[in-house]
C-alpha cells in the first residue's frame, strides 16, 4: 500500500471520528427530551473507531491519533519515517471533521461555539472540576492502557478478525470512565480539531493534551516490547 493511500484513509478515518465523536456530544448529548448523555458519546466515539477499523484498518492500520502512531512505533509496530505524514493527515483529517461540525452546529440559532465545542479541559474547564494533576494522570494512564489492549489486540497470537471490536469497546470505556476529568481527549489529533475552533481557553490547555496522550502511549510501547510482543515488529 502506498503512503499517499494510507494518509489518505488516516484523513478519512480521523474525520469521521471527529465528526461521529464531538458531534455525538456537540449536537445530541444534551438534546431537548432525547439526549444520549455521556453513555450515548462514549458509544459513538467507540463506534467511530470500531467502523473505520474494519473499513480501513487493512489499509493504513486505523491510527487515528498521533498518540496511538508513537505507541506502535513505541511497540516495534511503526516505522518513524511515517510518522509525521500520518500525524499531519490525522490532524487534517480531524480539523476537517470540526469544520463540518462546526458548519451544522452553527445552523442552530444560538449556537455558542465559546461555551466548549467538546474541547478538552481541567481546571476550570473539566466538566467536573478536576485538577490539573488529575488530568495529567488520567490522560497518561487512560492512553496507556488503550495502546496495551491495541497492542495486544493486533498480536499475531490473540484471536484473529476481533480487534476492532476490542479496540472500539477499549474506546467506550476509557470515556465512560474519564469524560467527567477532561471530556476525555487521548487522542492529540481530536484535541486539537475542535480547540481550534472553540479559539480561546482550549488553545491554551491543548498543550496537555499532546503531551500526556504520546507520553502515556509511549510507556505502553515499551511494556508491551517487555511483555514478549517484540517479535511482531
Amino acid at each position: 500500500m502506498t503512503l499517499t493511500k494510507k494518509l489518505g484513509a488516516e484523513f478519512i478515518g480521523t474525520f469521521w471520528l471527529v465528526l461521529g465523536g464531538c458531534g455525538s456530544a456537540v449536537l445530541a448529548a444534551a438534546f431537548p427530551d432525547v439526549g444520549i448523555g455521556l453513555l450515548g458519546v462514549s458509544l459513538a466515539f467507540g463506534l467511530t473507531l470500531l467502523t473505520m477499523a474494519f473499513a480501513i484498518g487493512h489499509i493504513s492500520g486505523c491510527h487515528l491519533n498521533p498518540a496511538v502512531s508513537f505507541g506502535l512505533w513505541s511497540g516495534g509496530r511503526f516505522s518513524a519515517t511515517e510518522l509525521a505524514p500520518y500525524i499531519a493527515a490525522q490532524v487534517a483529517g480531524g480539523l476537517t471533521g470540526a469544520a463540518i461540525l462546526y458548519i451544522i452546529a452553527t445552523g442552530q440559532a444560538g449556537f455558542d461555539v465559546t461555551a466548549g465545542f467538546a474541547s478538552n479541559g481541567y481546571g476550570a474547564h473539566s466538566p467536573g472540576g478536576y485538577s490539573l494533576l488529575a488530568a495529567l494522570v488520567t490522560e497518561i494512564v487512560m492512553t496507556f492502557m488503550f495502546l496495551i489492549i491495541i497492542l495486544g489486540a493486533t498480536d499475531h497470537r490473540a484471536p484473529q478478525g476481533f480487534a476492532p471490536i476490542a479496540i472500539g469497546l477499549g474506546l467506550t470505556l476509557i470515556h465512560l470512565i474519564s469524560i467527567p476529568v477532561t471530556n476525555t481527549s487521548v487522542n492529540p489529533a481530536r484535541s486539537t480539531a475542535v480547540a481550534i475552533f472553540q479559539g480561546s481557553w482550549a488553545v491554551s490547555q491543548l498543550w496537555l493534551f499532546w503531551i500526556a496522550p504520546i507520553a502515556g502511549a509511549l510507556l505502553a510501547g515499551g511494556v508491551y516490547r517487555w511483555l514478549g510482543a517484540g517479535e511482531n515488529a
